[in-house]
């Protein structure tokens, strides 16, 4: 199985390992935390970009038709989702393309309604614009978390916000949203001149015969008021390549929007990007059914030796991506000393719970997206660590 190879990724200037000393104390982990992938990327990709680097000048570069045709033919042939050349666009990155909707549609002061935990930069982004942040927290359920759309509604006619920030599907606890969640926001949303930017990285990386609908798609209100923001990255493992694409249907919006992206000449790709992209969505279909399959088989490997070994930390079993939201509250732990186990007893690098929010305290989240001998490895440590700690 290619996902079984083990790949060092130390001194490649990775986030995930190079970073560790910085953020975590020391080196000495198993890096479990940033969203990538420890797989190698697909042939199709790697052979698409030796190919271009043959040529050997890479000066100013024109996005061919056929780059734009594959996006529009993979969103349809994926998600029947129907997306025009004019409705589509470059950005690059997503966390980027949420800052500038900010500066384009809202004034420091505006309310900014995120859905904690949720990730990051949601947070992170409206603060350090200066935009008011606004918290409508997903209610914790027995299987995983539901929106709180009486809560939503509250937040619109009190507070007048300008912006909801989607995570769809969500990050960290892997929810793929029915259409008919998306189109009760939408309905509020629209109701109170609400826009919603969806972010749908993890669109593409539905488990579990989960089915992922485009917020656009949950009804003529949400396609009327949403900025959709989707990429090949995650799913194809080339987060550094920086490729993604945002849709954009009402006209009203997308005017605005697309002539701001075109005014600070942010709408183009490298010539890097769209060749990826391109040979990603066109020749990477079977490569992401066998990497789905694999991500299956360590969350299931995860459940199930947490259950016989752990019963105090349960998985939030993913509905889409490689990400698994550890529930660790039973432990009885503060938030430091959840830290602690992990990082210094168990010597494995995860996201702290907290930092998508207050809401994620007592949780940890686990990237599941690497060889099942590092996944295997990690969960004795953490089961020695526990064992240690506990007895």
């Amino acid at each position: 199985m290619i996902f079984d190879e083990i790949i060092d990724r130390r001194g490649t200037n990775a986030y995930k390992t190079d970073l560790l000393t910085k953020l975590y104390g020391r080196d000495d982990l198993i890096p479990l935390w940033v969203a990538d992938m420890d797989f190698k990327t697909p042939d199709c990709i790697v052979e698409a970009l030796k190919e271009r680097f043959k040529h050997e000048v890479y000066g100013y570069s024109l996005a061919p038709d056929s780059y734009w045709e594959s996006i529009i033919n993979w969103v349809k042939e994926l998600h029947g989702w129907e997306i025009s050349r004019e409705e589509l666009s470059f950005i690059p990155g997503i966390v980027k393309g949420i800052a500038y909707v900010l500066q384009c549609f809202t004034l420091p002061g505006d309310g900014v309604i995120i859905q904690p935990p949720v990730y990051m930069p949601f947070i992170h982004v409206p603060n350090d614009t200066g935009r008011k942040l606004l918290l409508n927290p997903l209610i914790r359920t027995e299987e995983g978390y539901e929106m709180d759309l009486e809560g939503l509604e509250e937040i619109c006619r009190t507070s007048s916000p300008k912006i909801l920030i989607l995570c769809n599907p969500h990050n960290p606890a892997g929810i793929v949203w029915s259409s008919e969640v998306l189109a009760g926001l939408a309905h509020i949303c629209s109701k109170y001149g609400v826009i919603v930017i969806s972010d749908e990285i993890h669109a593409d990386m539905a488990l579990f015969d989960n089915v992922h609908t485009p917020f656009p798609m949950a009804s003529e209100e949400a396609r009327n008021i949403s900025i959709t923001f989707a990429a090949p990255t995650k799913t194809f493992n080339i987060a550094g390549l920086v490729s993604s694409y945002c849709v954009v249907h009402n006209r009203e919006l997308r005017e605005p929007f697309y002539g701001w992206l075109n005014a600070n000449h942010l709408a183009s790709p490298t010539f890097i990007a769209a060749v990826a992209t391109e040979a990603a969505f066109t020749k990477g279909g079977e490569w992401r059914r066998q990497m789905l399959d694999y991500v299956e088989g360590n969350v299931r490997f995860v459940e199930e030796f947490l259950s016989k070994n752990i019963p105090g930390i349960r998985a939030v079993r993913p509905q889409a991506s490689f990400l698994i939201w550890l529930d660790c509250r039973e432990l009885g732990f503060d938030q430091e000393a959840l830290k602690d186990l992990f990082i210094n007893k168990a010597r494995l690098a995860l996201n702290d719970g907290e930092a998508f929010g207050k809401e994620g305290s007592g949780y940890m989240r686990l990237n599941v997206g690497c060889p099942r001998a590092v996944l295997s490895r990690a969960m004795e440590q953490l089961d020695s660590a526990v064992r240690e700690i506990t007895r």
